[in-house]
């Protein structure tokens, strides 16, 4: 169970680094808590990325370009793929 929470916490980590709409204070939390959560459902970078956007753009109202998302969902994924590959 430590290591799932590591890897979550590698997730929070990125997801608030990315900052799609430039907020420079955070203010992702609920997004970063659903996008975590579709990373352990997903293995698909195309239909997380599709997730990602739809999740951001439910809460901001705003569309972000899904090379971003896409982007960010494959970063996620290694994330994912390293947890499941570690002894």
């Amino acid at each position: 169970m430590r290591k799932e929470l590591q890897t979550n916490l590698q997730y929070v980590d990125a997801l608030n680094e990315w900052d799609p709409f430039q907020l420079k204070s955070g203010g992702y939390e609920t997004e970063i808590a659903d996008t975590v959560q579709a990373v352990h459902e997903l293995n698909d970078p195309k239909k997380l990325a599709e997730r990602i956007q739809a999740i951001y753009e439910f809460s901001f109202e705003k569309l972000i370009p899904m090379e971003n998302c896409f982007k960010m969902a494959e970063k996620l994924l290694v994330i994912k793929a390293n947890e499941s590959c570690s002894i």
